[in-house]
């Protein structure tokens, strides 16, 4: 008897072995995502509770919200989503980034 660990995949047919590889590749997917998640909340949290301190920063949250709003923008609303990039180039602009 050997103490070895038995690579079970070896002995698992072909789709098997690829229906493993996409349940791990899925669950690693779901972990970051998860913890993704978990930073932007924390991020959001902090936002919530700490006050800008100059334009700068009250532009680096309102970036962040902007963002958000142009992701629920369904593809159509073309005219929504070019404003949003307006205003975001201005604040790159107005603060040197572009």
């Amino acid at each position: 008897m050997s103490d070895d660990p038995v690579d079970l995949d070896k002995h698992r047919g072909m789709a098997a072995q690829k229906a493993t590889d996409l349940r791990r590749a899925l669950a690693e997917v779901e972990t970051h995502v998860r913890e993704l998640r978990e930073r932007e909340a924390e991020l959001e949290n902090r936002m919530m509770t700490v006050p800008a301190m100059s334009w700068p920063e009250a532009a680096v949250k309102a970036r962040h919200l902007l963002n958000l709003y142009a992701a629920s923008l369904p593809p159509e609303d073309t005219r929504h989503r070019a404003l949003v990039a307006a205003l975001l180039d201005d604040f790159a602009r107005l603060s040197g980034e572009g």
